[in-house]
């Protein structure tokens, strides 16, 4: 199995005011940034890939286990070495927002910064990170635990998670 790959994020805005004597405007457009990455493990390039649409309970979390916990589409096993992207969307009709990091003990760090910290994604939200050069250690037993939590104590969640990385 091969993997090709390309991550984007990009914003285009229009702004307009309100004068006597006409509309003023301001365009922004930061243009369209791809991350492109094609099958290997050095810099710029993806083995390994694990998505999944997800159902959290009212309240619940889980711990998504990087290093050797997750299956890929074709039911193989998964271990992430290091994470190069991710990628979470909340289902528009959650009650609470989706949180990633900070499980109790092995905590992937990642994109996080320290094992306490969280990233919370309202509902109708995305959340698009990519790894600089090289991506985000996962240490299998000490660093591999991304934990995802339903903020809601009232109903359940939904989201879709991607990620992507490679196996060394």
């Amino acid at each position: 199995m091969t993997i090709s790959a390309s991550i984007y994020a990009g914003a285009r805005v229009r702004q307009t005011g309100a004068l006597d004597l006409g509309t003023p405007a301001v365009e922004i457009d930061t243009g369209r940034k791809n991350f492109d990455f094609v099958d290997g493990v050095t810099a710029g390039k993806a083995d390994r890939v694990f998505s999944d649409r997800r159902t959290l309970a009212a309240s619940a979390s889980e711990n998504l286990d990087l290093a050797g916990g997750l299956t890929d589409a074709f039911g193989a096993a998964l271990t992430f070495a290091k994470v190069v992207a991710l990628v979470v969307r909340a289902a528009d009709a959650n009650a609470s927002d989706i949180v990633l990091g900070g499980a109790a003990s092995n905590a992937f760090v990642g994109p996080f910064g320290a094992a306490t910290h969280t990233i919370a994604v309202k509902p109708g939200g995305a959340m698009v990170l990519v790894a600089p050069k090289g991506g985000w250690a996962v240490t299998a037993a000490t660093g591999d635990l991304l934990k995802v939590l339903n903020g809601s104590g009232a109903a359940s969640a939904d989201y879709d998670i991607l990620v992507l990385g490679t196996s060394a």
